[in-house]
């Protein structure tokens, strides 16, 4: 390959060109999708829909509210970080995903488990933090047959302290001996590019899914641990600042969908917030009712009809409760995707690409329609099934492009 002079001088003055020019937030307004959604396409069988499929394949391709970012884009960055909810923004989501979660000081900040940062970040490889731990590191000891563990929560270090964290991808060797190969494990179907990743608080979340111009969707988590302030910081003040925190930044209620598999949260916000309450989201966590005791939907309590009663008017189950085989061995929508659409009930599910490849088990789809699975060229099939025959609103996805796609090719906003 031959370089010219003036590449030469391109790579030469990089750093500085970089710091006269740098990509700003608002550069992130042209959709681009990369090759995954043109690989996942190729790998269909024959048929009417790859048909229509490849027919989209010059685009133009536009930001949809029937892409949302889970987490941001995890398949490759790490999670709740800046470079995540921009990549899932740059991918066409419309929605991105802030999971909300709390500190020693009581800011709110975004991960998606309250006790996760042992796996997410590298607060294990500072030992300052690292003693601040719920539960500090433990080796492996083969011997006994015990695995390495630690519990690293938000709620052990302060703000200031969590914005120190650098994000990494959510992973851990069970088998490690020491801190640093513990903090590897990463599956082979994800990578480590674009680690670390800067970690956000939740305002910092607002205030930049703001200037990218995309939609929120935080969900409330509930502490793996008592809450950590005694009766002084409940759950209610805890769901107020969440909402308190849109408000001070002048964020439209009709551009937020507040999540949590709390009823109570979700009741809390329709009574006391109900400009945001009217679109939150129920995430159904039903989950043994509906895989292992194969009760009717109709006889679950609260039923479809009691949460439209209650104010409730879009619910988030998993994907594979909504999906099921007839006789025939085709994905079609189960009974609870028809209960709740009866119900009048929106549905916005989740996750897409959340598990490896699909010839390798991965995803949730496993958990009832496994065995219609053939490989990654299924996920379209798949999507189309919840498009088109369950009707969803929109789907978390852990690779934003892949939704966008088929939304853009399918008139989907």
């Amino acid at each position: 390959m031959q370089w010219t002079r003036q590449a030469l001088a391109i790579v030469a003055l990089g750093g500085q060109l970089a710091a006269t020019a740098p990509v700003t937030d608002a550069a992130v307004e042209a959709v681009t999708l990369g090759p995954r959604p043109f690989y996942l396409v190729d790998a269909m069988a024959e048929s009417e829909l790859k048909t229509t499929l490849r027919r989209c394949a010059g685009g133009p391709f536009a930001r949809t509210d029937f892409s949302i970012g889970h987490r941001g884009a995890p398949l490759q960055f790490p999670e709740h970080t800046a470079e995540s909810y921009r990549a899932a923004a740059r991918m066409g989501a419309g929605i991105v995903e802030c999971d909300v979660t709390f500190t020693k000081d009581r800011q709110l900040v975004c991960r998606h488990s309250q006790c996760d940062l042992h796996t997410t970040t590298d607060i294990l490889a500072r030992p300052e933090l690292a003693a601040k731990c719920s539960r500090p590191f433990t080796p492996a000891n083969r011997l006994l047959g015990t695995p390495a563990s630690a519990m690293c929560c938000t709620s052990d270090i302060t703000l200031a302290e969590f914005k120190t964290l650098r994000g990494k991808m959510d992973a851990s060797d069970p088998d490690a001996t020491t801190v640093a190969a513990y903090l590897g494990g990463t599956e082979p179907w994800r990578t480590e590019l674009y680690a670390p990743g800067t970690l956000l608080s939740h305002a910092e979340s607002i205030a930049l899914l703001t200037d990218l111009g995309v939609k929120f969707t935080p969900e409330l988590k509930a502490p793996e641990v008592p809450m950590p302030f005694g009766g002084d910081y409940t759950r209610e003040d805890y769901a107020r600042q969440l909402i308190e925190e849109y408000r001070a930044a002048g964020v439209d209620p009709k551009d937020v969908f507040v999540q949590s598999f709390s009823l109570d949260d979700v009741r809390y916000w329709i009574e006391h917030a109900p400009e945001f309450g009217a679109q939150a989201i129920y995430l159904d966590g039903r989950y043994e009712q509906w895989r292992f005791e194969h009760t009717a939907p109709s006889s679950w309590r609260p039923s479809m009809s009691e949460l439209a009663a209650a104010g409730v008017r879009i619910i988030g189950p998993p994907i594979w409760m909504l999906l099921d085989l007839n006789d025939e061995g085709a994905i079609v929508p189960s009974t609870y995707a028809r209960a709740a659409r009866e119900a009048g009930l929106d549905i916005i599910t989740w996750t897409l690409e959340r598990s490896g490849p699909l010839d390798r088990g991965g995803g949730w789809f496993y958990r009832t329609i496994g065995e219609a699975i053939e490989g990654d060229g299924d996920m379209f099939p798949v999507l189309d099934v919840l498009a088109r025959q369950v009707g969803i609103r929109a789907i978390f996805s852990d690779w934003p492009a892949t939704v966008t796609y088929y939304a853009n090719c399918m008139g989907l906003e």
